[in-house]
């Protein structure tokens, strides 16, 4: 029996490489014979495609923008071409006006459009849509064909006569909480309360079975980087998530498993995929903070910082090392979550080795956020010494303005008493006190002189200054 199962794995490895090898080819010959029982006529696609930009054309001007009658035929047109024509036609355009075109395509030609493009195009329809996607508080995916397909739920009766392994809640309305608790069985949190619970009631198995699990996922944008707690229940085969706000790795995991059939087969592939995409997710966030540490790093080590440029970016290294204490974390949460899968004997054997695997690679980025605090550390120490130094260049500056003007100040103190007065008595006063500011100048200069050759002598006979030469 293992040995069977070593060569199935086997067999899988070298039929995902192949894959791998040949997509690209495969593609080519799809994109220009367009197999699947349809021939890619270039001229028809030629003429649908200049149709359709002279209709959006029309749609986007304003005079146009309340003419159903073009809305319309848009829509018809659209709704009477295959699924390869489209994703040739949408190559062609724009990315805003794939995004006007996707809008006119139906859910039911969405996932096969999606496996036709290329990932570019994939990639920009299903990422850049994201602002109508909000908008839908239920997502619902079931298995089709091995791939994982969304099911339009517009309402409870709808959702009733699904069979999904996955149902996906962003910031539901109560009503939606019921809805899927009572068609399902299950009770689901609110999602405004997930941070309410105690760090050892995250992970627990319910007495009917449920399987809650309460991890952090992370959200890392260019004006704030922040933990989002995500809920997860696991019963009957299906995977509950609940959250609060859209996440880059649910929409990674979404594009994943309706990109690649047998990507996933069941809701726990489901999670930890998502738990995998999130330590990829975290680990690419980890490469954005050190590329930002060598450009302030090179800012440190180029240049004499004045404080106010030292104080910039003493502020940019906080927010590095903040993004890094929360990747660590994040690693460290998700580390909880799949040794509590694992403990508590979830999983198959071929799940126990993708689990055992994220955990490799966690263990990889932990020494990497350690390396990313000592580096922190050490430019802050760094910058710190920088803002020291100008401050020390200031007291010297000082000191020796104040030694320069010490004996000035004794003889400004002997010409102001009587006894000049009476010793130049004999001189115009006018000839007497341009001499003694003459003198006053000239022992300035001397002394200034004196401190600047004992200052340069000592720069040379330092061991450094030796080394040197």
């Amino acid at each position: 029996m293992m040995v069977f199962i070593v060569a199935l794995r086997y067999s899988s490895t070298v039929v995902l490489k192949l894959e791998i090898i040949y997509m690209p080819i495969v593609k080519y010959i799809k994109k220009q014979f367009g197999f699947r029982g349809i021939m890619n006529n270039r001229d028809e696609i030629e003429t649908h495609l200049s149709r359709i930009k002279l209709l959006m054309s029309a749609e986007k001007t304003e005079e146009n923008q309340d003419t159903p009658e073009e809305n319309e035929e848009l829509r018809t047109l659209v709704g009477s071409l295959s699924p390869v024509f489209i994703a040739r036609i949408l190559e062609e355009l724009s990315t805003q006006e794939q995004q006007i075109l996707w809008h006119f395509v139906s859910d039911l030609k969405k996932d096969e459009i999606l496996l036709e493009v290329e990932d570019s195009v994939r990639v920009d329809l299903l990422f850049e849509v994201t602002p109508q996607i909000q908008s839908t508080k239920v997502r619902v995916f079931d298995l089709f064909e091995g791939r994982l397909r969304q099911i339009p739920i517009e309402n409870r009766e709808v959702l009733a006569k699904t069979t999904p392994i996955w149902i996906d809640l962003v910031m539901p309305e109560d009503e939606e909480l019921a809805w899927a608790g009572e068609l399902f069985g299950v009770k689901l949190p609110d999602p405004r309360n997930l941070t309410d619970l105690e760090s050892s009631a995250r992970f627990y198995v319910e007495d009917n079975g449920e399987v809650h699990l309460h991890s952090d996922f992370l959200l890392d944008r260019e004006d704030e980087s922040r933990n989002v707690m995500v809920a997860f229940i696991l019963k009957g085969g299906i995977l509950f998530s609940i959250r609060n706000e859209e996440l880059p790795v649910f929409r990674l995991q979404r594009l994943r498993a309706r990109a690649k059939a047998g990507y996933v087969s069941e809701a726990k592939d489901v999670l930890l995929d998502l738990y995998a995409a999130d330590v990829e997710y975290s680990a690419n966030a980890l490469e954005d903070v050190y590329s930002e540490l060598e450009a302030v790093g090179r800012q440190v080590y180029g240049t004499n910082m004045t404080d106010e440029e030292s104080a910039n970016i003493l502020s940019a290294i906080a927010e590095e090392e903040d993004l890094n204490g929360r990747i660590r974390r994040n690693v460290r949460d998700t580390r909880r979550a799949l040794s509590f899968l694992m403990r508590g004997k979830f999983l198959s054997e071929m799940q126990y080795e993708d689990v055992r695997e994220i955990l490799r690679d966690i263990e990889s980025l932990d020494g990497h956020t350690a390396f990313l605090f000592n580096k922190i550390n050490f430019l802050m120490d760094a910058i710190v010494g920088f803002i020291n130094i100008n401050q020390n260049k200031v007291i010297k500056q000082l000191t020796i303005i104040s030694i320069i003007f010490m004996p000035l100040n004794f003889l400004a103190g002997v010409g102001g008493m009587s006894e000049y007065s009476m010793m130049t008595h004999g001189i115009p006063w006018p000839v007497s006190y341009l001499i003694f500011t003459i003198a006053m100048i000239l022992l300035g200069w001397i002394t200034y002189i004196i401190l600047r050759y004992f200052g340069n002598r000592k720069l040379t006979s330092s061991p450094l200054s030796v080394r040197k030469s």
